[in-house]
């Protein structure tokens, strides 16, 4: 099986490359990343003992030659390649219309003309927008931010092929946990980072307001078993657990006892959302039950330098 992998140079992508490439059935993975993000962390360290089934290629979503060039004889595409942001940041709306929006477009376009087999793409559940009531994926999407804007046009054109082979649109939430390419705007690595480091986290608000998460190990197991596991094509959320962001500084202050917390911006209700833990995927992965909160946390401790 030969598997392509847009934005595989990044937080999600590197935690799959891992798990694809020890996979027997796998021939070849491509990682079509432009790295924009000039995180070169997946090329470095030990090397794979399967690294002679990955290949590299730098190139960007809006170029369809080449996106169409390198899916020759490709079963099953994952499309993680995205310009993120924060769930309720609201910038840079050019640029998440023109990756996450018209870069998915231009995938679609080469897929449809290729023998592609399955197509699984990493969406957000910034496209609810924000809920004070518990989602699923029964509830109609209401973005509020650009970015989740954006992502909700890119699943249009994904499920636009699901009469013609299989498609998978996940919807994250808030991803967590240590790789070598981790994002450290995400609330809660950031969160790591800072209480390991300096002793000290700024907290946005009141603390109060809820939030989705989803381990990265998680997301690795659900997306690298897609690439078998014979589950209709539709809409999945893909969440761990909701918690309030004093529900995580709580932990936080069970592993780093001295730790201090400021608030900012205290008096202002931020934007909340809650997502059904992933109920209909769990029918078809029945062990995606992960660790508590401060078992994971202490796991991610243990990989600090110092």
């Amino acid at each position: 099986m030969k598997i392509l992998v847009t934005g595989g140079a990044g937080y999600i992508g590197t935690s799959l490359i891992q798990a694809l490439v020890k996979d027997e059935q796998v021939s070849e993975v491509i990682i079509y990343d432009n790295l924009s993000r000039t995180n070169f962390n997946l090329f470095l360290g030990r090397p794979y003992p399967e690294g002679q089934k990955i290949r590299f290629v730098q190139g960007d979503l809006l170029d369809s030659r080449k996106l169409k060039k390198n899916l020759e004889g490709v079963s099953v595409v994952y499309h993680l390649a995205a310009k993120v942001s924060t769930p309720f940041a609201n910038t840079d709306g050019h640029m998440h219309e023109q990756v996450n929006h018209w870069g998915t477009a231009e995938l679609v376009y080469a897929v449809e003309d290729s023998e592609v087999e399955k197509l699984i793409y990493t969406s957000s559940s910034s496209v609810y927008g924000s809920s004070k009531a518990l989602i699923n994926e029964q509830d109609q999407p209401n973005p509020k931010t650009l970015y989740g804007i954006s992502k909700l046009r890119g699943e249009e054109h994904v499920l636009r092929l699901k009469d013609r082979l299989k498609t998978y649109v996940i919807r994250l939430g808030n991803v967590f946990g240590y790789n070598k390419s981790m994002r450290f705007d995400a609330v809660i690595n950031r969160f790591m980072f800072d209480a390991h480091f300096k002793n000290r986290i700024s907290i946005d608000g009141n603390g109060k307001q809820w939030r989705a998460f989803v381990h990265v190990e998680t997301v690795k197991e659900v997306l690298s078993q897609l690439a078998y596991q014979q589950i209709p094509s539709g809409i999945y959320n893909l969440v761990d657990r909701n918690l309030q962001i004093l529900d995580v500084v709580d932990v936080l202050k069970e592993i780093y006892p001295q730790l201090e917390f400021i608030f900012i911006n205290q008096h202002l209700q931020l934007s909340e959302i809650q997502v059904e833990p992933s109920v209909i995927l769990q029918q078809y992965f029945p062990h995606l039950a992960k660790d508590n909160l401060k078992e994971e946390l202490l796991a991610f401790k243990e990989e600090f330098a110092f």
